[in-house]
């Protein structure tokens, strides 16, 4: 039988076991790529169309540059350029339409938007529901992607198997 002395420290043996336990777990950070592995900023390391007659991918108007970003509250931007395109001494004021055809010509080399996002992730595909746009007639529109992750590589295609164009994305490593 066992005594008052012994049953004592037994119990605050399970009672510091049990707190220390707590106090591991509160340690522990949930990995956030495993729980929205969109989550964070990549960077598009390639644009590419497939040749139809030869099966090969080769860079979409000799290359594009840009970032995408998704954050956890189902909120996506893009942002792609032309490469190559902030090297340039053209300059003009922000909302003001007296700006120079070369200048609006550059300009061009520039897509933006902003959007909602849902992923299905039985059907592999993104959907980005745009509620902005560097083009007016494509406010609203709701854009479906396939997508594969692998390690820190996204790659997004459109749905239409008639499209053969892809986009190549990697993580970019944050300076924390």
């Amino acid at each position: 039988m066992l005594n008052s002395n012994t049953l004592v420290m037994k119990f605050n043996k399970v009672l510091f076991l049990f707190i220390a336990g707590m106090f591991l777990g509160c340690d522990q950070v949930p990995d956030q790529k495993a729980l929205n592995p969109f989550s964070g900023l990549w960077s598009l390391v390639a644009m590419e169309q497939m040749n139809p007659e030869t099966g090969e991918w080769t860079q979409f108007k000799n290359g594009m540059q840009g970032y995408i970003l998704y954050d956890d509250q189902g909120n996506m931007a893009i942002h792609l350029t032309t490469a190559g395109y902030e090297n340039t001494d053209l300059r003009w004021p922000n909302f003001d339409d007296s700006i120079s055809i070369e200048a609006l010509r550059h300009l061009t080399g520039s897509y933006v938007y902003f959007a909602k996002y849902a992923v299905d992730e039985e059907q592999g595909i993104v959907e980005h529901a745009r509620i902005s746009h560097s083009n007016p007639g494509q406010w609203s529109d709701i854009v479906p992607r396939k997508y594969t992750i692998s390690g820190d590589t996204l790659t997004l295609r459109p749905l239409d198997e008639e499209i053969p164009e892809r986009l190549v994305w990697v993580r970019t490593v944050s300076e924390e």
